[in-house]
């Protein structure tokens, strides 16, 4: 029996809400939300580094929890390695932010390929500060570096660089496979093929042609619900690298400029994410998520080191043979469970020791238990619980607490926390409840919330 080709497309810093806000032009993301299901509640489920999409794309590819990925990562079976082991001709492109040795252990092939984030410096400009007197950083300004690369000669952007090894891989005949994974295929039969693209957009520096910074102009550009010119606490780490993008206190026309700017890099990849889904095969099982999302703006914030629900959840669709079509399910899950979810959907059996259970019947119509809660952590300075109605965020260093009411508040801007005490305290309960099943090396002991 032909088995199913596999795409993962994954984007770094894309926000939940851009799959589906109208604001943003995403015209083939919209089409592959409609012929597929989308997960609207997914979410990381945290970072033990500053760097938040280094234990995101751990958690990706080992399909455990957040600690057992960041001890196990070299030890356990890997997403493209046990599909390789499956009769799949697997090959990587883009963004890969773990080890070398899980790189190549993960994949047969490898396309062009790069770490970690572009500079936002150059020797002619910077583009943290902005706006800023005498600040001349321009995003569309080929001769900056960061995303505009120097391919062969041409300068293009990373976004385009991806997708062309993409298509590079599509067009291409099939690399020999090893003899063992050869062996497993019967007569006259092509292996299916896993391709894994990962996209550096919309990371900063949010740089894009002047066409697709022109579709913003910033007098139309929404500032959210929950802008503040700055947060109202510190978190633990607000002088991270990413909050250094914009001057403090933040202005309207600061966030502004810097959602045109990411909103501008979102529609520039969507283009060449068109370009990829263009050349599959329509046999092809697609795959859309990204490692966390961004604040830009909200909560006085720029980045990602936040428990926040512009930072933790993620967009995630499925596509493909079996799917159904224009599907939205709001179930409470994490962006581990995307292994498994794979290993079932194309019917092959899972790797031991997965922590993470397969989407694969909730993509089939099943339902969540109401009373689901899902986890989230930041290095020591921050945990997270959350169910459908509600999400406790926990700051132990400061003794500070955050209790919201996401159905009635989603945008997170009224903290309910010194008026109900008692769903504080049942919510710690379950916090610590997920603490102990996720071996989360924090010790919380209850406090009361002081503001």
């Amino acid at each position: 029996m032909k088995k199913t080709n596999i795409c993962l497309i994954f984007m770094d810093d894309m926000m939940h809400r851009l799959l589906l806000d109208k604001e943003v032009e995403t015209p083939n993301l919209d089409k592959l939300v409609a012929r597929g299901t989308t997960f609207t509640h997914a979410h990381n489920q945290g970072a033990w580094s500053g760097a938040v999409c280094i234990p995101s794309r751990a958690m990706l590819i080992t399909g455990l929890s957040l600690w057992h990925a960041r001890e196990r990562i070299e030890k356990t079976t890997l997403l493209g390695e046990w599909l390789g082991s499956h009769g799949y001709q697997t090959h990587f492109v883009g963004k890969w932010h773990n080890s070398d040795a899980a790189l190549q252990r993960s994949y047969q092939t490898l396309g062009p390929h790069a770490g970690g984030f572009y500079p936002s410096t150059d020797e002619k400009g910077d583009a943290y500060l902005r706006p800023a007197p005498g600040n001349t950083w321009r995003p569309d300004d080929t001769t900056r570096k960061g995303h505009w690369l120097e391919v062969n000669g041409k300068i293009i952007h990373s976004s385009e660089h991806w997708a062309n090894g993409a298509l590079e891989f599509l067009t291409s005949p099939p690399s020999p496979l090893p003899r063992a994974v050869a062996g497993s295929l019967g007569k006259g039969e092509r292996s299916p093929f896993f391709l894994h693209v990962a996209f550096h957009a919309p990371h900063d520096p949010r740089q894009a042609p002047t066409e697709y910074l022109d579709k913003y102009p910033v007098e139309r550009v929404s500032l959210p619900p929950n802008f503040l010119p700055e947060h109202p606490f510190d978190n633990g780490d607000l002088k991270v690298r990413d909050e250094k993008l914009a001057p403090w206190p933040r202005t309207p026309d600061a966030i502004k400029l810097h959602r045109k700017e990411y909103y501008a890099i979102l529609t520039h990849a969507d283009y060449h994410i068109g370009r990829i889904l263009a050349a599959l095969p329509e046999d092809t099982l697609v795959v859309f998520s990204g490692d966390h999302g961004l604040a830009v703006g909200e909560h006085g914030l720029l980045g990602k080191q936040n428990c926040y629900d512009h930072s933790l959840r993620i967009p995630l669709v499925f596509a493909g043979p079996g799917v159904p079509k224009n599907k939205k399910n709001d179930a409470l899950i994490y962006q581990n469970q995307i292994f498994a979810t794979l290993c079932d959907l194309v019917g092959i059996p899972q790797p031991p020791g997965l922590e993470n259970p397969s989407l694969a019947p909730l993509v089939k119509g099943a339902k969540q238990e109401r009373d689901t809660a899902i986890f989230g952590a930041y290095l020591n300075v921050q945990r997270m619980v959350r169910t459908r109605e509600h999400k406790l965020i926990v700051y132990p260093n400061i003794k500070q607490v955050q209790l919201f009411d996401i159905q009635r508040d989603p945008w997170e801007t009224k903290n309910l926390a010194a008026e109900q005490p008692e769903r504080v305290k049942s919510l710690w309960g379950r916090l610590n409840t997920l603490q102990k099943q996720l071996a989360d090396p924090l010790e919380l002991p209850f406090f009361p919330n002081g503001s």
